[in-house]
């Protein structure tokens, strides 16, 4: 079992229960585990690797809670740049119809090591479109090349247009087709064991894209096998408007019908959850994963993180897909969920460290983790660290903490991932990304002239 001692760190947040930060500590991994935090002559003198720290800032991997990592092949799409959620959609799913496989695995590649560099060392991923050859396996097999602890969703369409909803008839599934499939990935990849480097979650995409009965079933799908559930939910008003017509009922209304609160749920989105909305989600421990980027991009509007914290809803951060965002910087994501409450609070409405408690604990609570969004002895060793000496932090270090979000979001220097370094001196370790990147243009510009034809 490997050892790794980080010796002198500059400043380290531990995020534990206790929200310590220490200067001047070290830090031991062994194995895929943290082994101690202290002074380095109370940890090991033998760690098979010894790194130093005396410039560095170390924190918890952040935890990203929601993506759609295919996305990034129809990034700044020229037609869609300027429309809303559901004209954005109807732009995109005609070249979204034309993935494969080899798109699905590429385009993870791709989204996956630009979510690692940017401090994301555990990732979710919310796959719901399956035309083709088009498979969950190619995207937990990019992850495990990659190194990156992994959730994907396996996600689904099921009411096409003709049925009311909102993609075409010919990209959405038969229903007992997707929930075989679900059965099958949970059964081959899913890991409830401490320290998992992978586990599923049931993803129907929408309120305006599956059926109430898949809802329904899915939800039994998931309780029956002890996996998560996840969809989009309160996302904007053209759904308020849309469940309203469809259902009766408020999306929540119709979440709580359909068997869609408790624990084991968390939504993307919830801008438009209302007082008593959040009454609820607290209630019954249901959880949030906050998009800031997507919300603004797509004009949906400045989701009430405050309000959800303060009465004690869980709430995680989120890239979202990268054609609603277009980015994939989860660090950046912390940096825009503390200044937008500012925006529409004031200027202590949110503060970095509740912003970055959010990216790491409130990430790992979201996805059922104990043993991920801190660092303490026993927790997976899952960190990241920035040097404090870059043109970015300078004046900064009256406290380096509050500098990763107050001065412009940087990549990581380091991560460490299941106590394997993935990124050292800013680099990638685990993948050559040059030739994936022109492998990756390649399928994005064959996909677009596809869907012209």
């Amino acid at each position: 079992m490997a050892s790794l001692l980080i010796k002198d760190i500059a400043y380290l947040a531990t995020m534990d229960a206790e929200r310590r930060e220490f200067q001047h500590v070290s830090l031991l991994i062994e194995g895929p585990v943290i082994a101690g935090i202290g002074p380095a002559e109370t940890l090991s003198a033998t760690a098979d690797r010894v790194m130093d720290g005396r410039d560095l800032i170390i924190l918890p991997g952040l935890v990203n809670t929601h993506h759609h990592l295919y996305q990034n092949l129809t990034r700044a799409l020229p037609a869609a740049q300027d429309a809303p959620l559901f004209g954005w959609l109807q732009t995109l799913y005609p070249l979204w119809g034309q993935l494969t496989a080899e798109a699905v695995y590429v385009s993870a590649l791709v989204g996956l090591a630009e979510l690692v560099l940017s401090g994301c060392t555990t990732t979710t991923d919310h796959l719901y479109i399956y035309p083709n050859d088009t498979n969950l396996d190619v995207t937990i097999q990019a992850a495990q090349e990659i190194g990156v602890r992994f959730h994907p969703c396996r996600g689904s369409m099921s009411l096409g247009e003709e049925e009311g909803g909102l993609p075409p008839d010919w990209v959405v599934e038969d229903e007992d087709d997707i929930l075989a499939d679900t059965a099958r990935v949970i059964g081959r990849f899913h890991d409830p064991a401490r320290y998992a480097m992978c586990r599923i979650a049931v993803g129907p995409c929408s309120p305006f894209s599956v059926t109430t009965e898949l809802m329904r079933r899915s939800a039994e799908l998931a309780r029956a096998r002890r996996v998560l559930l996840h969809t989009h939910l309160a996302e904007t008003q053209d759904e308020e408007a849309f469940c309203r017509q469809m259902f009766g009922r408020t999306p929540l209304e119709y979440a709580a019908d359909t068997g869609w609160l408790g624990e084991d749920v968390w939504y993307a989105h919830g801008v438009h959850f209302a007082g008593g909305d959040i009454a609820t989600l607290a209630a019954t421990r249901t959880g949030v994963a906050h998009c800031p980027g997507s919300n603004m991009r797509l004009g949906s509007g400045i989701a009430p993180i405050q309000e959800m914290v303060a009465r004690g809803v869980r709430v995680g951060l989120a890239v979202d897909g990268s054609a609603s965002n277009d980015a994939a910087h989860l660090l950046g994501e912390a940096r825009l969920t503390m200044l937008l409450q500012r925006v529409a609070h004031g200027a202590d409405a949110l503060s970095a460290r509740t912003a970055l408690e959010l990216a790491t604990r409130g990430g790992a609570s979201l996805l059922g983790r104990d043993d991920i969004g801190a660092l303490a002895a026993g927790m997976a060793a899952d960190l990241i660290g920035f040097r404090l000496d870059r043109l970015e932090y300078a004046g900064a270090w009256h406290d380096p903490l509050g500098a990763l979000l107050f001065c412009h979001p940087t990549n990581v220097d380091l991560s460490v991932i299941n106590g394997q370094v993935v990124v050292e001196g800013g680099e990638l370790r685990t993948l050559e990304l040059e030739p994936v990147l022109r492998r990756h243009q390649r399928i994005s510009t064959e996909m677009a002239a596809r869907a012209e034809r």
